[in-house]
Parts: C-alpha cells; structure tokens; sequence
C-alpha cells in the first residue's frame, strides 16, 4: 500500500513538472493554460479520476499559482 503513495507522488510530480515547463514557456498564457487543462485532462482519463472541467480549471489555476510563488 505505501508504494502505491510513492507511485502516486511520482505521478504527480510529473504532472506539476510538466505543468510548470508549460507555463515558462515563451507562449501565450491562454495558450500554455489551454494546453495544460488538456494535459491534466488526459492524465485524469488515464487514470480513471473523475473531476468537472471546472475543477480542472481551478488545479491549472493552483498549479500555476504556485509557479508563480517559486
């Protein structure tokens, strides 16, 4: 059961990984948000979590806030 927590966090240090790439890139924020929600997306479908394209939004907002704090 533990390392299916440590699975986890990999995970979702690839995702805030991959996240925060996206938004240093020289794009267009609503462009680089587009991608990420569809990127975040995808990973929830993969796995099988279900979230609203609401509470997508409000992770891509709070993943991109704390890019901006670092």
């Amino acid at each position: 059961m533990k390392s299916l927590g440590y699975i986890g966090a990999c995970l979702g240090g690839v995702v805030v990984g991959a996240a925060l790439g996206l938004l240093m890139a020289p794009e267009k924020g609503s462009d680089t948000r587009v991608k990420i929600t569809d990127a975040v997306d995808e990973f929830l479908k993969k796995h099988n979590i279900k979230l609203s394209r609401k509470e997508v939004g409000d992770l891509v907002d709070d993943i991109q806030d704390a890019a901006v704090e670092e």
